[in-house]
């Protein structure tokens, strides 16, 4: 987890264990390793709350996502998914599930998945939903859906996926539901990093560092921008959008103190 890390408020809320680390990282464990973490109605509701503290949370700047043990997230848990009971139960829950990806979205802070093994159907989706990923060399991504007798487009996928590796692999990763291993995801542009097991989560730290290390509003706007330009529908609304969102920052007192420390070469306060 990097040299010596400060941990700080261990909170453990049902399936989801939450630490900061560093005073402004905030370090999300899915914690159900014996079923590599796959996702019940509990655990979505636990990420839930959890995405929701750390939204209203003004000193976490950067989230770090993963799962307790030899997987990521394994996706639906196919024993409750199996026994869930009634079309209206159902829409809720997969609305539900669905939800958190949004959620993920809209989140103030960046999100870092760090995939420590297998990232299965929904798990592939909360992994595409962060705003970058590492690996670690025992991970494993599929689209596991349509092997379960489901659409393979769920929770965002059909959207994320085209995004990060285009639409000829999104195509058939959907349709087939084979797994892509580390090595794969690192050349198809899956992931921008694969690690030696038992290293992923360091990794996604030293990169939550430096993301801290830039000023709150810039790195706040920079989410927002970069995903709301994925939609934009030309080159002119794309700058617009930049232009607006400069003006803004200009006006702060992070970029002025930023600028300051850069013309008296200082380094380290634009993250103060």
């Amino acid at each position: 987890m990097g040299p010596n890390p400060a941990v700080e408020g261990v909170a453990v809320a049902g399936t989801v264990v939450s630490e900061r680390i560093d005073g402004a990282i905030a370090l999300l464990t899915l914690n159900r390793p014996a079923s590599l973490n796959a996702m019940t109605l509990e655990l979505v509701r636990d990420l839930d709350a959890a995405l929701a503290a750390l939204a209203a949370d003004a000193s976490c700047r950067v989230a770090v996502l993963t799962g307790a043990g030899r997987g990521f997230c394994s996706g639906h848990d196919l024993g409750e998914l199996r026994d869930a009971g009634g079309v209206e139960p159902m829409i809720a829950e997969q609305e539900l599930f669905a939800s958190l990806v949004t959620r993920m979205r809209s989140l103030p802070q960046p999100i870092i998945a760090a995939v420590n093994g297998p990232a299965a159907g929904g798990g592939l989706a909360l992994a595409l939903a962060a705003d970058t990923r590492v690996c670690s060399a025992s991970a494993r991504f599929n689209a596991a859906f349509v092997r379960i007798g489901l659409s393979g487009c769920d929770m965002g996928v059909s959207w994320l996926l085209p995004r990060l590796v285009g639409p000829t692999l999104a195509f058939e990763m959907m349709l087939t539901g084979r797994l892509i291993d580390a090595d794969e995801a690192l050349a198809r542009g899956l992931v921008l990093r694969v690690l030696p097991d038992g290293e992923v989560v360091g990794a996604a730290l030293e990169i939550a560092r430096a993301v801290c290390a830039n000023t709150p509003l810039g790195v706040r706007l920079t989410k927002q921008t970069m995903w709301a330009n994925l939609e934009a529908p030309n080159l002119e609304n794309a700058v617009a959008l930049e232009n607006r969102t400069q003006e803004l920052c200009v006006q702060s007192d992070g970029f002025r103190q930023a600028v300051t420390a850069f013309m008296e070469r200082r380094t380290g306060a634009a993250g103060r």
